[in-house]
């Protein structure tokens, strides 16, 4: 049975901002503009081969932390993570739908 979660330190450009990004082993998408990409089976072990844009659909906020809803603009696959401290809040809220 594979491990369901393997931390990688990486750093990254993110393909839909431009922004360099400094991982930290938990690090799974850009705190700038919430995208991501569509790298993982299962978090952190590079074994996906779709290799999409992950467009963050929605925010929720629950039980006082953000979860970022994806769909991957190549082949649908949906997922979802928790929002990062230092992830952009006014995005968080804007993804929301809340009025700020």
């Amino acid at each position: 049975m594979p491990k369901k979660f393997t931390r990688t330190i990486e750093d990254f450009v993110c393909h839909h901002c431009g922004k360099s990004v400094k991982g930290n082993g938990y690090t799974d998408h850009c705190p700038w503009c919430l995208w991501s990409r569509h790298v993982d089976v299962n978090p952190g072990d590079r074994m996906a081969n779709c290799h999409g844009d992950m467009e963050p659909e929605t925010v929720e906020y629950r039980t006082q932390e953000y979860l970022i809803y994806y769909t991957c603009t190549k082949c649908g696959y949906n997922y979802r993570v928790k929002a990062a401290k230092d992830d952009n809040l006014d995005e968080l809220v804007r993804f929301s739908g809340i009025a700020a």
